[in-house]
């Protein structure tokens, strides 16, 4: 499911009170928040679903695949997603 289809599974969802419009909105809303939540707290957990969590990549060495030479990864941030039980249990 991409963006375009998360906002139409809201926009059915929620019925005839909500345009596409305001699907859109809210969708790019949670969105935001997530970012916010993540810059500030570096995790946001949302019960019933899973916890979103800023992790710390060690620098490290690596190869390139086309040529073979190894080369530096340097250290970095990624988001990294936890699911909870009730997800879980649903997939």
């Amino acid at each position: 499911m991409n963006k375009a289809e998360l906002i139409e599974a809201v926009h059915k969802l929620t019925g005839k009170e909500t345009s596409r419009a305001a699907a859109k909105r809210s969708v790019d809303r949670v969105v935001e928040a997530l970012k916010l939540g993540l810059r500030r707290d570096k995790s946001v957990q949302i019960v019933d679903f899973g916890t979103f969590k800023v992790i710390e990549r060690k620098a490290r060495l690596g190869v390139n695949p086309k040529t073979g030479e190894r080369i530096k990864i340097r250290k970095s941030r990624a988001v990294k997603f936890l699911a909870g039980k009730d997800l879980k249990s649903k997939i």
